[in-house]
């Protein structure tokens, strides 16, 4: 995929570069691929349900809207804090590591560019981060 030299994080071109909805559930769905088979993630994936169905339609339709595209998720469930929706979870470094480790896997196996790889890569850490200092405080 080429970006069309459009700024990433402008408007819905992070949104397109990821290759619009289509896109984001093949991402998303090989991230929770991810979390079931690789063993740092083990303790990630015992905070999710056994049935991930639920899990990964709610996270490609809050990446939809994150990117810059239609806002399904605030459309299907309401508006969401991503650090206070995980509050009640125990995330420390291992797990922030473990969830970044799963998406960037699945990140790396997209057919993006490398320069958004990168930059979704540094974009998904900031709320990562937030998460795991909300749910130790």
């Amino acid at each position: 995929m080429e970006s069309n030299n459009v700024g990433y994080g402008i408007g819905d071109s992070s949104y397109k570069m990821a290759g619009e909805l289509p896109g984001i559930i093949k991402l998303v769905n090989e991230f929770y691929d991810n979390m079931d088979t690789l063993s740092k993630a083990k303790n990630i994936r015992s905070m999710h349900s056994t049935d991930l169905s639920d899990s990964k339609k709610k996270l490609s339709y809050f990446l939809s809207g994150w990117l810059g595209g239609p806002k399904l998720y605030t459309k299907h469930y309401g508006s969401i804090n991503i650090p206070m929706a995980h509050k009640h979870l125990k995330v420390g470094i291992e797990e922030s590591e473990a969830w970044l480790l799963c998406m960037k896997k699945s990140v790396d196996n997209q057919p993006y560019e490398k320069a958004f790889k990168l930059y979704l890569m540094d974009q998904l850490s900031v709320p990562a981060e937030r998460i795991r200092m909300i749910s130790n405080q």
